[in-house]
């Protein structure tokens, strides 16, 4: 299974089947409600698991990185100042899938969303509330729900929806899961197979985990936020 698949459609053999699974429906869902041909970038698109989703769903799909040779890739690239080579309002939304936690500088990289998106646009964003250090180059920030909605607020960006992946419980089993399979994987042939096989007792334990927890605890404490949030008026 290629990177895109795996992070679109991820198996419960794999270690973050529960915050991918939920994410890339999430994510769905609400990009379906983007008119045809809507120009969406991806501010921070990595290795852009997401580019066939959204031209799936008939959106004009515009990647951008900070990777130096990002246009060889088919990327727009985002230049020292934290800018895309886009005009004002070239955007009918954004999207920002765990990007957030990696941002040094919040004020430059909210500032490009707003002059990026038209008055009426989307901004599709998801970060990080509890999860392990995971540097990409760096790795600089955990959110509750009410930090992450004001840390967007005060940068001009309104929240509309806020939606919560993977409860407290769940999260723990996640956390052991992963911190198992990386030692299992170290061993050759077995490793990956005992590794594989574990994911899916953790992952439906995880599973069972979320459906006993409740529900304010779950939005008050989730591994993953995903927001659909506009410019401030």
């Amino acid at each position: 299974m290629s990177h895109d698949q795996r992070r679109v459609s991820p198996g419960l053999w794999h270690t973050d089947y529960l915050q991918l699974a939920p994410l890339a429906k999430l994510l769905a869902a609400q990009a379906s409600a983007l008119p045809q041909g809507a120009v969406i970038v991806d501010l921070g698109c990595g290795d852009m698991p997401y580019a066939g989703l959204m031209r799936g769903l008939g959106l004009d799909y515009r990647p951008a990185d900070i990777d130096a040779d990002a246009v060889a890739k088919g990327k727009l690239p985002i230049g020292g100042d934290g800018r895309v080579p886009l005009p004002d309002g070239a955007a009918d939304a954004v999207m920002s899938v765990q990007v957030l936690e990696h941002v040094p500088d919040l004020d430059a990289y909210c500032a490009e969303i707003r002059r990026l998106l038209k008055p009426d646009g989307t901004l599709l964003l998801s970060t990080h509330g509890s999860w392990f250090y995971h540097p990409h180059p760096e790795d600089h920030r955990r959110w509750t729900r009410t930090g992450l909605a004001l840390d967007l607020q005060t940068r001009g960006i309104v929240v509309e929806e806020m939606h919560s992946i993977c409860g407290p419980l769940a999260t723990t089993t996640m956390i052991r899961l992963t911190a198992f399979a990386f030692v299992l994987k170290k061993f050759p042939v077995l490793g990956p197979l005992v590794a594989g096989a574990l994911s899916v007792v953790m992952n439906l334990r995880g599973l069972l985990e979320d459906a006993v927890t409740p529900r304010v605890m779950r939005d008050d404490n989730a591994c993953i936020y995903l927001v659909r949030a506009r410019v401030a008026a």
